[in-house]
């Protein structure tokens, strides 16, 4: 009997995108490593397509126009200088320019107006390059492109100054080449603005919507879960998952889009969040004044230890607050559980010497713990350039 044969499994291809770290575009290296070409031979290939009539341009174009960037964060960069390249040969052209005007040759020779043409194009895509391209490129930057825009501009300003100069011998048409070069790198310089002004109309309209959902939501959802909150008790499992809701709901509603900060009482407040689901506490964060502490801090991990303990020995309600100020920063941790004497917790148990006290010897500042029948007040001092090691 005949073996029978499996057939091989079709082999995917790759997507067709551009690198975000590339040569000029990424649009040969994508193109090759979707088809599984070589590089050499897209590039020989669009080469030689752009020797008859264009159509190789054209190709390049089309599909750098269409082809998408692979997934990143990252801005796209470009390792070659296209800017600088044709800042240089726009340089040449003038320089030619200048020479066959002293000359008297540019007034009458049609290669020189072939030059004109070609040096008035070389600044105008220089300038373009620069203000649309390289503005957001990560190795080069607004500073590189506000170069080359002042580069590409003086060389237009000077080659229409020349032609002004020769008018009586020159066309017409050949002063204008320099002067649309000109206009179109200035105007380059408001697409930059405009695409600010179009981002901050964006962000305004978002904001005005999260806004009005946010008003909507507090007048409906963020009540009611508080409504549960009142009527469950602090120490239920309902007014628990309720209380985590309502701070992920609010985080969502007023942080907007920015990126949590990793500051303390960000961390603070996260770690509450967690505590909460944990243990039949409420934890209130109240942050004021100004601080730079981090949450990789000692003073970060002394604080988390001694909300720990009150939520896992006291329960109920514990406040936190957090003060900054020039003189450094403080932080208060009470609840109202029954209270301990610190002389009596027993040697083995260091939570409260080590963690916390020990802690913030450690690390710069000091640490207190005031307790009674009335509840527990843990207090966190770290002076201003004080260390922060854990």
């Amino acid at each position: 009997m005949p073996s029978s044969t499996v057939p091989a499994p079709a082999r995917t291809r790759p997507p067709l995108e551009r690198d975000r770290d590339c040569v000029v575009a990424g649009v040969s290296a994508g193109l090759a490593r979707h088809l599984g070409a070589r590089l050499w031979t897209v590039r020989a290939l669009f080469i030689a397509l752009a020797l008859c009539g264009g159509a190789g341009v054209l190709l390049y174009a089309w599909c750098w126009l269409f082809t998408p960037w692979a997934d990143g964060e990252s801005p796209p960069t470009r390792r070659m200088p296209v800017a600088w390249m044709l800042v240089v040969a726009a340089a040449v052209g003038a320089l030619a320019v200048l020479t066959w005007g002293l000359s008297g040759y540019v007034a009458s020779s049609p290669t020189a107006a072939v030059v004109v043409g070609a040096t008035s194009a070389l600044a105008a895509g220089a300038g373009l390059w620069a203000a649309l391209i390289d503005r957001t490129d990560t190795a080069r930057g607004p500073r590189h492109s506000m170069i080359v825009l002042v580069l590409a501009a003086l060389l237009l300003a000077g080659v229409f100054g020349l032609l002004l100069v020769m008018r009586p011998g020159a066309a017409p048409a050949l002063v204008l080449l320099p002067l649309a070069g000109l206009l179109a790198v200035l105007s380059s310089t408001f697409v930059h603005r405009w695409r600010e002004l179009a981002g901050e109309r964006v962000r305004r309209i978002r904001e005005e919507q999260r806004s009005e959902m946010a008003a909507h939501l507090h007048d409906s959802v963020l009540q009611t879960l508080a409504l549960i909150q009142n009527r469950a008790g602090a120490s239920s499992e309902a007014a628990r998952l309720a209380r985590a809701q309502e701070r992920e709901l609010r985080a969502w509603l007023y942080d907007g889009d920015a990126p949590a900060d990793g500051d303390l009482p960000t961390d603070l407040r996260d770690y509450a969040g967690a505590l909460e689901l944990d243990f039949p506490v409420r934890i209130d964060v109240v942050s004021a004044g100004m601080s730079a502490e981090r949450a990789s801090g000692g003073l970060a991990a002394a604080a988390r230890e001694a909300m720990l303990n009150a939520a896992r020995h006291a329960g109920g309600e514990i406040s936190v607050y957090i003060e900054g100020s020039a003189a450094g920063v403080d932080v208060f941790i009470r609840d109202r559980g029954r209270g301990f004497t610190l002389d009596e917790v027993p040697s083995d148990r260091l939570g409260v010497r080590e963690s916390i006290v020990g802690r913030m010897r450690r690390s710069g500042g000091s640490g207190s713990v005031r307790s009674d029948e009335n509840g527990t007040e843990v207090h966190l001092h770290l002076p201003a350039g004080g260390e922060t090691r854990v």
